[in-house]
C-alpha cells in the first residue's frame, strides 16, 4: 500500500469512527493490562484456566472501562493535543476502573491482595497513555511523507514562540525543526521539545534540517529589526514570514500556513523583485580586498552582506558613525569568519586625505565602493555646506586617491535626485558624478588605471529616512499618514535589489559608465500610503468615510522636492548585458570647469558660506543646459 493511499485513507476516516478506535483501544487494553498485572505480582504469568475464571470479572470491567472513557469524553481529545490535562482525565479513568477491579474482586470471594489492583491501575494507566504515545508517532510517520509539508525554524524563543509551537501542533502541514533565538542564554537548551541553537547556526540547521522557512516570534521587536532579520535570512536563499499577534493567530478560523504573513519589503513596488533576476558578478569581487564607505548605512550595510557571500579576501569597512561601524562590524564578524574573510571596520571620513590613502594603501584595496553621502533633502537644503563638503569634496578626495593608488575598480552610488536636480542634495550628487566622470575620462583603464563607474538608482524601500518606514510608524501612531502632494510619484526599489545592481553594474564597468535599473513604472506616494493603510488591516478616513481608521494630510511639497522623479538626462539610454539594466553616458564638465568647481567648492566650505554653495550650483548644474544631452555609447 503506498504513502499516498494510506495517508489518504487516514485523512478521511470519519471523527467518530476514530474517536471509536479510541475507546476500543482503551477497552482491548484492559485484559492485556490485567495479565501483566498478575504476572509482575507472582513472578509468572498466570495458567490460562486460572484466566478464564476471570472472564466475567473481565466483561465487566471492559464495559465499565468504555462507558467512563465515553462519560469522561477521552475519546474527544485528539492524539496530537493529548497533553497534562488529558493525562489528568486518563489518570481518573484508570483509578476508577482499579476500584472497580477491587470490588469486583471482593464480591466472587478471591479476596485478591489490595496491591494486584494498585499494579493493575499502574499498567493500565503506561498503557493507554503510551498507545496514544505510538499512534501519534505512526500518524506523524506517515505525515511526514507528504511532499507539501512545511519545516520551519521558529525565531524568538520567548512565550511567542512557544504558544506559536503549541499552536503548530495542531496543523499536520507544518512541522517545527527548532528554535533560534539570539539569548545566549537559552543556546542549546530545550525548549517545548525542540532545541534553541544562535542565528549563526541557521545555514547549518537549513541545509541538515531541509528547512523550508523562517518564522518570526518576536512581537517586542522594533519592525526595523524585524526587516533586518528578515533581510538577511531571505539573503540566504529562505521565506521568512511573521506572527504580529499570538491573538491575532488564534482568533482567526483560518489554518495558521495561512496566517502566517511573508515579510516582503517589495510588496508595494508594483513589479516582481529584480534582485532574483539581476547576475551575481561575485567573480569580480571573490579574492580582492574591498573598501566600502558609509559601511554601516543602508545601502553600505547591505552591499557588505552581499559582498561577504562573494568571498573576498578582505572587506574594509569605513564608516564616519562610530555606532553604525560597531553595529555592523559586530553583525558581519561571524559570517565573515565562516566565510573566510578578512573583516577591518575602518572609522574615519572620507573627506579626510591622509586617512583615506593610509586605509587603501595599508589593506593593498583593489575596488572601493562609495556609498558614503549625506542623503536627506531638507537637511541638505538648510546645511548645504556639510553636505557638498562630504557628498563633493569627499568623492574627489576618495577618487582621486584611489586613482593614485591604482585601485582596479571605483564605483559611486548616485541617486535619481541628481538628474536636473532642484535641491541641493541632488546637486552635490550630480557634481559628484561629474568629477567621476571626469576622472573616468582621463584614465585608461587598458595601461592599468581605475576603472571608474556609477550607479544611480531612486528611493529605497526600508532604508532610513525612507517613506516606507515614516509610514509605517505614522500608521502604528494612529495617523495621520502625510503625503507632501497627491500627485507625487516616486521610483522604489528594495534595499537587495539597489546593493545587488551596485555589484552587477560594478562588474559590468568598462570606464565611466553610468548604470540605472529599469525600475518600471515610478509610483504615486499618495496610492502608496493608501495601500500602506489597507495592508495594516485599516480604513482611510475621508469626507466620504468620517468613520475612517487613518487620513491621510496633504502637507506640500518640502523646500527643493520635486513632483516626480527621473533616472535619466536626456531621451535615450543603451542596453547592457542584462536586460534589466541600461547605461548612458552623459555630457560633462571639461577638466578645466571640474578643477575650478571643486576650488569654489573648497572655498565656500572654508568660509561656510551657504550663499557661495547655491551660487555655484546655479553656474555649474542648473545653467549648464548641455548638461542634460545624452550621447549613444555601444553596448558593451
Amino acid at each position: 500500500m503506498s504513502n499516498d493511499l494510506l495517508l489518504k485513507i487516514v485523512a478521511d476516516l470519519p471523527r467518530p469512527i476514530k474517536q471509536a478506535t479510541i475507546v476500543a483501544l482503551d477497552i482491548a487494553l484492559l485484559p492485556i493490562a490485567m495479565v501483566l498485572a498478575l504476572a509482575l505480582q507472582q513472578n509468572r504469568f498466570p495458567p490460562a484456566e486460572g484466566l478464564l475464571e476471570l472472564w466475567m470479572g473481565f466483561v465487566i470491567l471492559m464495559t465499565i472501562a468504555g462507558l467512563l472513557s465515553v462519560v469522561l469524553g477521552i475519546h474527544k481529545v485528539q492524539l496530537k493535543a493529548y497533553e497534562t490535562r488529558a493525562l489528568g482525565m486518563t489518570a481518573a479513568h484508570v483509578l476508577v476502573i482499579g476500584l472497580a477491579a477491587a470490588i469486583i474482586d471482593g464480591l466472587s470471594g478471591r479476596e485478591s491482595p489490595i496491591s494486584t489492583a494498585i499494579i493493575f491501575a499502574f499498567v493500565y494507566f503506561g498503557m493507554c497513555a503510551s498507545s496514544r504515545y505510538l499512534l501519534l508517532k505512526l500518524l506523524r510517520w506517515i505525515y511526514d511523507k507528504q511532499e507539501d509539508q512545511v519545516r520551519v525554524l521558529i525565531y524568538g524563543a520567548g512565550r511567542m514562540g512557544q504558544q506559536l509551537v503549541a499552536a503548530l501542533k495542531t496543523d499536520d502541514t507544518i512541522v517545527p525543526i527548532a528554535f533560534v533565538d539570539d539569548s545566549k542564554r537559552l543556546h542549546s537548551t530545550i525548549v517545548k521539545g525542540l532545541t534553541v541553537y544562535s542565528s549563526a547556526s541557521i545555514s547549518t540547521l537549513v541545509s541538515e534540517k531541509k528547512v523550508d522557512r523562517v518564522l518570526l516570534a518576536m512581537p517586542s521587536q522594533t519592525r526595523a529589526r524585524l526587516a533586518q532579520i528578515s533581510a538577511k535570512l531571505e539573503g540566504m536563499g529562505l521565506t521568512v514570514e511573521s506572527l504580529p499577534s499570538f491573538s491575532q493567530l488564534a482568533g482567526n478560523g483560518a489554518k495558521l500556513v495561512e496566517q502566517l504573513r511573508p515579510v516582503q519589503p517589495g510588496q508595494f513596488l508594483g513589479r516582481p523583485p529584480l534582485d532574483s533576476e539581476l547576475p551575481g558578478g561575485s567573480e569580480t569581487y571573490a579574492g580582492r580586498s574591498i573598501l566600502v564607505t558609509g559601511a554601516g548605512g543602508s545601502i553600505g550595510s547591505e552591499l557588505c552582506k552581499q559582498l561577504v557571500l562573494c568571498k573576498p579576501r578582505r572587506l574594509v569597512l569605513m564608516e564616519i558613525s562610530e555606532l553604525a561601524l560597531y553595529n555592523i562590524n559586530n553583525e558581519l564578524a561571524e559570517l565573515a569568519r565562516h566565510q573566510g574573510v578578512e573583516l577591518i571596520p575602518s572609522l574615519g571620513s572620507v573627506t579626510d586625505a591622509p586617512i583615506v590613502r593610509r586605509v587603501l594603501s595599508q589593506h593593498s584595496v583593489d575596488v572601493v565602493i562609495h556609498a558614503a553621502a549625506y542623503k536627506h533633502v531638507p537637511i541638505v537644503e538648510r546645511d548645504p555646506v556639510p553636505g557638498f563638503a562630504n557628498n563633493v569634496l569627499g568623492t574627489h578626495t576618495l577618487a582621486t586617491a584611489a586613482a593614485e593608488a591604482q585601485v582596479a575598480r571605483f564605483i559611486l552610488i548616485s541617486t535619481d535626485k541628481a538628474v536636473r536636480p532642484k535641491n541641493m542634495m541632488g546637486a552635490s550628487k550630480r557634481l559628484a558624478e561629474m568629477v567621476i566622470q571626469d576622472l573616468a575620462k582621463r584614465a585608461n583603464p587598458e595601461a592599468g588605471d581605475t576603472i571608474f563607474s556609477m550607479v544611480r538608482f531612486g528611493n529605497v524601500i526600508g532604508s532610513s529616512g525612507s517613506v516606507i518606514p515614516l509610514f509605517e510608524e505614522q500608521i502604528a501612531r494612529g495617523g495621520p499618514v502625510t503625503v507632501t502632494h497627491p500627485d507625487v510619484t516616486r521610483f522604489f526599489m528594495t534595499i537587495a535589489e539597489a546593493a545587488r545592481l551596485v555589484l552587477v553594474a560594478g562588474s559590468l564597468a568598462k570606464g565611466g559608465d553610468l548604470f540605472v535599473l529599469d525600475m518600471g513604472e515610478p509610483i504615486r506616494i499618495y496610492d502608496l500610503a493608501q495601500q500602506m493603510i489597507a495592508a495594516a488591516g485599516y480604513e482611510q478616513r475621508t469626507k466620504d468615510n468620517p468613520g475612517g481608521d487613518i487620513e491621510i494630510q496633504l502637507t506640500g511639497l518640502r523646500p527643493g522636492e520635486k513632483l516626480f522623479e527621473e533616472l535619466l538626462i536626456g531621451e535615450g539610454q543603451t542596453s547592457t548585458p542584462h536586460p534589466k539594466i541600461l547605461q548612458a553616458r552623459e555630457a560633462h564638465l571639461s577638466e578645466i570647469e571640474v578643477a575650478a568647481c571643486i576650488k569654489a567648492i573648497r572655498a565656500a566650505v572654508a568660509e561656510a558660506d551657504d550663499d557661495a554653495i547655491r551660487k555655484i550650483v546655479s553656474r555649474w548644474v542648473e545653467s549648464g543646459k548641455r548638461i542634460g544631452s545624452l550621447q549613444s555609447i555601444p553596448a558593451s
